[in-house]
Parts: C-alpha cells; sequence; structure tokens
C-alpha cells in the first residue's frame, strides 16, 4: 500500500508533500511523489529539475519513510499519470494541492484536480497552501 502526492514545486505542491508525508508515516506505507510536465511548452516549472530532484530527495530521506518519486519529463497528461501510478501502486490515499483561482477557475477547478477528484479509486485529500506562502 502507498500514498500517491501529485507534486509540483509551489506552495501548494509544498503543501500537499508534507501532508502527505505526515499521511504515510502515520499510516507506515511508501510515500510516491509524483512530478510531472504538461508537455504544453518547452520549459514548464511544474517540473522539478536535477538539483530539485536531489533535494527532494535528502528532504524525504530525512522524513524516516519509505519513498520513491516518479519524474515524467516528456509531458502529456498529469491526471492521467497520477492515476496511473496511484492504480499501480495500489494507493490508498491520493494528495494534491490547489492553487487560488479567478471565479471562472473556481467554478472548474482546474482540470488535473478536478479528474483526479472524479476518476480516483481511492480517497483523494485536496487542499490548498496557507494563506501567508
Amino acid at each position: 500500500m502507498s500514498i500517491v502526492v501529485g507534486y509540483i514545486p509551489s506552495p501548494a505542491g509544498e503543501a500537499a508533500l508534507d501532508r502527505a508525508v505526515l499521511e504515510a508515516r502515520r499510516a507506515g506505507c511508501t510515500l510516491v511523489v509524483v512530478n510531472s510536465s504538461r508537455g504544453d511548452a518547452p520549459v514548464d516549472d511544474r517540473l522539478i529539475d536535477a538539483r530539485q530532484f536531489s533535494e527532494l530527495e535528502a528532504r524525504l530521506a530525512g522524513e524516516d519513510i519509505d519513498f520513491w518519486i516518479e519524474r515524467f519529463p516528456q509531458g502529456g497528461d498529469a491526471a492521467a499519470e497520477v492515476l496511473r501510478v496511484a492504480e499501480a501502486r495500489r494507493a490508498e490515499l491520493i494528495v494534491i494541492g490547489l492553487r487560488k483561482r479567478s471565479a471562472v477557475g473556481k467554478f472548474l477547478m482546474g482540470s488535473t484536480a478536478q479528474r483526479i477528484i472524479l476518476q480516483a479509486t481511492c480517497p483523494v485529500l485536496s487542499l490548498k497552501a496557507p494563506d501567508h506562502l
């Protein structure tokens, strides 16, 4: 069993990662971090680079949990990647971060988050970054 977190280097991504670490420790599960590029731009700040990967790895190594980091640099469908990994790893929980949106954005929620919430076969915990970040 595992806890899967959709992670991007942003305040919402950090909030999701922090909570996923807590949940993995609490449940005694492996934490699987999924980081994916959307592939719609030559440079995507959602995808962690080699330095960020090393920093993330060091951070998680200090958390006293088993973990795995999966990067999908080719871009594509981030929701599908999170859902596929969750299914393959038999996730008992998916954790995702939500960012602030405009009125229209709030109505639409965001296609990635919405698809994960609606299509996941396990519970999904979605949370916002604290306002002070």
